[in-house]
Formats: C-alpha cells, structure tokens, sequence
C-alpha cells in the first residue's frame, strides 16, 4: 500500500486541507493576469476592445491599454472559492486515496486506479464550490464589465438571473475538470515515481511533474473550458451577437439567444468558428496551467513537509531529540519526507 507521504499516521484531514487551501490560493492569484486573457480569447464574438490574435498580444493590450490591475478583476471572487474548493479538493483526494488504495492494488501498477478515482471525487466536490466563484469571476474579466465588484456582480446576477445561473456551467467544468484531474493525477504520480521514487521532500521534482501533468491535461480538455467560457459570459456577448445575426446563424429568436447547456454551447461554437473554435486560448491555458500547477504542487507538498515535522515533532517528549522522534516513527510511514 503507498502511504501517504509527508503526514505521519493518524493526521487529521485539517492537514491536508490546510496545505490544499494555501496551495489553491497562489496558484490562482499569481497566474490570474494570463487567466484573464484566456477568457477574452475564448468568448463568442468578442467587443473590438479584447478581440485579440494571441496570448501575448491580449497580455500587451490588457496592461496597456487597462492597466495591470484591470487583469485582477474579480479576483476576489477566486480567492473566496479557491481556499474551500482546493481544501476540499486535496483533503477528499487523499481520504479517498487511502480508502481506495487497499483495494486497488496490482503489484508495481499499483494505484494509478485509485489516483484517478480520487481525483474525480475530489473534483466533483472541487467544482460544487468553484463553478459559482467562477461564474462571477469570468464575468468581472469581460472587457467593459458592467459589475463593479465581486459582491456587486453577485447580487446583480442573483436578482437578474437566479441562483441556477452561476451552476450554468457546472456540467461543462465537470466535463472539463474530471477527464483532466485523471489525466492531471495520474501523469504527476507517474512522473514522481520516475524523478523522486524516495518520495522525500525534494521541490524541483514537484516543480516539474506538476507543470508537466497539468499542461498535458489543461491542451487535451480545452474544448470543455471553452463552452464552459461561452456558458458564463454569454451574456456580456449577446447584445453583440444579435447585433451581428449569430442568433440567426445558430438557429435563435434574439429573444432566446441564452446557451443554456454544455451541449447547446459546443454545437454554437462549432456552428460559428468550427473545430478551431474548441481551441481558443489552448495556448493561454497552457500557459497559465503549468506554471499554476507547478506552484499549487510545490507549496501543497511544501505544506505536507512542514505539517509533517511539525506532527513528529509532537510524537516526541520535549527531552527527545527531533531526530529521534522522526526515526521513531520511520517504521510507520516508509514514505516520511526527510
């Protein structure tokens, strides 16, 4: 059975909550500029003001033209998602891990199963509590957004719209985030076992297996991320498609121009930019993915070092040593970062 590494046994899930929600937070807030842009590029019939060609050319009129705190707009709304969402995201994944791990055993192939399963239950629950934070936050991102603030644009969508609009787009982030969590989980457990097969604390190997699995996973799921784009900023964009005929173009009154599910927002986009339309912004993704997922897997393995000496530590009586305490319980957990 693979032991969870970094925790000594008996450690609560408060744990790996804690490391989730501090990981969840920097990963979203320093990577959210090119997030921002991302969003722009995959929206149906952009304003001139973010019709841009690339990645870089959106980066340069955004600061330039904004400025730079315009791209972390809606920022607080991620944040105020993200700390539950990834607390909850990494806490499930290792108690589903280690529920799961007993029996899904298959010698040296022994839990690619069970990573993959955790992580869609985690994701599951992940998205329950982002899709809301999202929602909001791709809205405040829209160039000319009409909402001040997070709270503003909540209250206005709650009172305009209803609550069922900010879950629009849950079953598009499900399809989006699941097939990529699996595919997410699975190449970093993968890579560590190649680069760090100790399983000690060593950040350059979790540097590069997180970056490396999730922009794998983040180019493979981006049709998915775009009609969940499309579902959440559809109605910053539909003044400008009926003003074009798209409603026309896709078979719509103006009067029922809103997308309503995942399956009406892929058949839109497909109808109107064609199979290159599913990949808007992959480069963005990418981009904002590896970097994203390097730094959530490094501060939350981070965090389960630190937490992990802090639990021996206590194991310990205060006349003995800490190295002695952690050699105590070597025989516990064979994976202990050192």
């Amino acid at each position: 059975m693979d032991d969870y590494e970094g925790l000594p046994e008996g450690s609560s899930a408060l744990s790996h909550m804690v490391a989730g929600t501090c990981a969840g937070i920097m990963e979203h807030s320093i990577t959210y500029p090119i997030d921002c842009v991302k969003t722009r590029l995959q929206c149906l019939r952009p304003p001139s003001g973010q019709r841009y060609v690339s990645l870089t050319d959106g980066l340069c009129h955004l600061v330039r033209n904004e400025g730079l705190l315009r791209s972390f707009r809606g920022i607080g709304a991620v944040v105020c998602g993200a700390g539950p969402a990834h607390a909850l995201y990494f806490g499930l994944y290792e108690h589903m891990k280690s529920l799961l791990i007993p029996h899904t055993y298959f010698g040296s192939k022994s839990n690619h199963v069970s990573h993959a399963l955790s992580g869609v239950c985690a994701t599951v629950v992940h998205d329950a509590v982002m899709t809301p934070a999202d929602a909001i936050k791709q809205r405040l991102q829209m160039f000319n957004s009409p909402y001040h603030n997070s709270w503003d644009c909540l209250r206005r969508v709650l009172e305009t719209e209803g609550p069922g609009s900010l879950y629009r787009a849950y079953f598009a982030q499900l399809s989006t985030n699941v097939p990529f969590q699996c595919i997410h989980f699975v190449s970093y457990e993968c890579l560590q076992s190649k680069l760090n097969p100790s399983k000690e604390y060593l950040p350059w190997t979790h540097i590069v297996s997180g970056g490396l699995a999730g922009s794998t996973a983040a180019a493979i799921t981006t049709p998915m991320d775009v009609c969940k784009t499309v579902l959440n900023t559809q109605t910053h964009t539909n003044r400008g498609c009926c003003s074009v005929g798209l409603h026309r173009e896709v078979g719509y009154k103006p009067s029922k121009t809103v997308i309503r599910n995942a399956f009406t927002a892929l058949r839109v986009v497909l109808q109107t930019q064609g199979i290159r339309g599913l990949f808007l912004g992959i480069n963005a993704r990418v981009v904002t993915t590896l970097p994203g997922s390097a730094i959530s897997w490094s501060v939350y393995e981070y965090f389960k070092w630190v937490l992990s000496h802090r639990g021996v530590e206590t194991q310990g009586t205060s006349s003995t040593p800490t190295v002695v305490a952690m050699e105590s319980t070597s025989n516990v957990d064979s994976h202990s970062y050192r």
